[in-house]
């Protein structure tokens, strides 16, 4: 679901304890598929953190969550080396395969899976999964018809265990501070004409009344949109009205598989996307800023782009900081044709892998396991995990972002059947007690924010991103399916080097210094650099119908 958006990944490492103890010599499964180690084994952990906070007392592995870890489980997490976001432990991550200094479990996209696979270097997992996966794992993997299960597989051998995408986290929706279009007497937005004309009205005419001229354009996040999963601050939406899908490979009309950031549409979003810049309807530093959602959570814009999660993040912030604040999403903009485009979002896109030689794989998937009880509230809620509920949401962080690793299992459709149930609650067509334990809080959420608007951020979140997100989710829209090639070898060729000439040239067009025409020149370059050769073995392998992935 939400994000913060945060990678966390866990390295999981059995060894003997600091204070002498001797390697677990039993384990009990629960019913609940926890595994419990009768003496304390040392699970090492690289975590990714952003802007996390713990608790007055707590220090990096020695936290209220991996106490948790271990009072369940009998498993002792420490960090064997923590990066500060994603794109670093990316870096640290490449440079662990390279050298061959792996960590024992870790998060891997669907390259890194395909190559560790193939030098032999990751556990199979085929029978821990079975042996251990906890009932409510296993629906989840079930509920996407085996999809998520077969694309971690290679040679029918499963090698990771990997997350489930959720449908509705594709779409990005522009969510607006309707207490400032009320002010400026503004209709709601559903045109690209629309967006520019508030755009304009919150940058010029003092929506926030403070009479200091101190408010922006859209604010736009330097990568411009995301390869497969969305994310806030994307230009995913503006792209997808002109029908153009860049940084994704879809098939076009005529039926190949093509790669969206050189076609056509592309050219024609990025004159619009100069145009904008030019005027501040996008926010003309967006370059310069090391965190573009600073302008959100200071309130300093009125309009974002992103997923129907964000009230959890950056909004929760916004009105934490000023509770006058009313976001309500829309769906827009809409394409020439009045209708709301967007990609698929992919079955799976991570997975949890297991070291070659490591000697207790179950340990992963028992904190899976957890994990994934946790999120689902799918557990007896004891005295400990309501405290630590209770100190994620003191420290205003979901507690989701403290897990030994970023791997969310929920069904593909979830959130729609949750929206559908919470508002059959709601008419009392439903009673509480034939909720899930998960629903029933989801619902306790929704009736605390109706009674007690804004007093609690964790019921303002989970009501605002259920009822708008949920209800916005389920409208008619286009669904242009995105394909996956990280597993050809072309890409590991070429990928990187093609990617930052495109970002090159696109962020030069945006911005002016080089005129749209340059975009022959960059489709061009990009053919003679390598992407001739990405096209081919994507149309090969699309056209054999053996590695293509929703």
């Amino acid at each position: 679901m939400v994000s913060r958006w945060l990678a966390v990944v866990a390295i999981i490492y059995v060894a003997v304890c600091s204070t002498g103890c001797t390697r677990a010599s039993s384990i009990e499964i629960a019913q609940n598929s926890e595994l419990l180690y009768d003496e304390p084994i040392l699970l090492r952990v690289p975590y990714s953190y952003s802007d996390i906070e713990l608790p007055e007392g707590d220090v990096g592995d020695d936290n209220f969550v991996t106490r948790y870890i271990l009072e369940k489980t009998g498993i002792e997490v420490q960090y064997s080396w923590e990066a500060s976001g994603e794109e670093q432990y990316n870096t640290m991550l490449e440079l662990a395969i390279r050298s061959n200094d792996l960590p024992d479990a870790f998060i891997v996209n669907r390259q890194q899976l395909f190559q560790l696979a193939e030098r032999g270097l990751i556990e199979q997992l085929d029978d821990v999964y079975e042996q251990h996966g906890s009932p409510l794992v296993k629906s989840i993997y079930e509920s996407t018809g085996g999809k998520a299960l077969e694309e971690a597989k290679i040679d029918d051998k499963l090698f990771g265990l990997p997350n489930v995408g959720i449908e509705a986290d594709a779409p990005t929706y522009l969510w607006v501070r309707q207490d400032w279009l009320d002010k400026l007497r503004l209709e709601p937005p559903r045109t690209l004409q629309d967006i520019e004309n508030i755009a304009m009205a919150f940058v010029h005419r003092d929506p926030d009344g403070n009479k200091e001229h101190d408010t922006y354009g859209l604010p736009v996040d330097k990568s411009l949109v995301y390869q497969q999963k969305t994310g806030v601050l994307g230009l995913d939406s503006f792209f997808a009205s002109f029908h153009a899908f860049p940084q994704n490979w879809i098939v076009n009309q005529e039926g190949h598989l093509v790669y969206g950031s050189i076609q056509a549409e592309s050219r024609a979003a990025l004159e619009k996307l100069a145009e904008w810049y030019e005027h501040g309807i996008i926010d003309r530093d967006f370059m310069l800023r090391k965190d573009a959602s600073l302008l959100v959570t200071q309130n300093q814009v009125g309009m974002i782009f992103a997923p129907w999660w964000a009230p959890f993040w950056p909004l929760s912030a916004s009105v934490s900081l000023d509770t006058k604040a009313e976001w309500k999403v829309y769906m827009a903009p809409l394409d020439a044709g009045g209708q709301f485009t967007t990609k698929s979002a992919p079955i799976t896109d991570r997975y949890l892998v297991v070291r070659k030689g490591y000697p207790y794989p179950e340990a992963v998937v028992a904190l899976l396991n957890l994990f994934t009880a946790l999120e689902r509230y799918d557990n007896i809620e004891d005295e400990a995990s309501k405290e630590i509920r209770s100190i994620a949401a003191q420290q205003g962080v979901q507690l989701r972002n403290y897990y030994s690793f970023d791997l969310l299992l929920d069904d593909p459709d979830g959130v729609v059947k949750r929206y559908e149930m919470l508002q059959q609650l709601l008419a009392e067509e439903l009673t509480e007690e034939e909720l899930t334990p998960e629903l029933s809080r989801l619902y306790q959420y929704v009736v605390q924010e109706e009674e007690q608007p804004k007093k609690d951020m964790e019921a303002w979140s989970v009501a605002e991103a259920y009822m708008q997100g949920g209800e916005i989710s389920k409208q008619p829209m286009i669904k242009v399916e995105s394909y996956s090639i990280e597993h050809l070898p072309a890409y590991s060729t070429y990928w990187e080097q093609l990617l930052e000439l495109e970002m090159n040239y696109f962020l030069m067009m945006i911005t002016g210094e080089l005129p749209i025409s340059s975009f022959d020149r960059f489709v061009e370059e990009w053919m003679n650099q390598g992407g001739i050769h990405l096209m081919r073995e994507a149309s090969e392998a699309y056209e054999q119908h053996k590695y293509s992935v929703k």
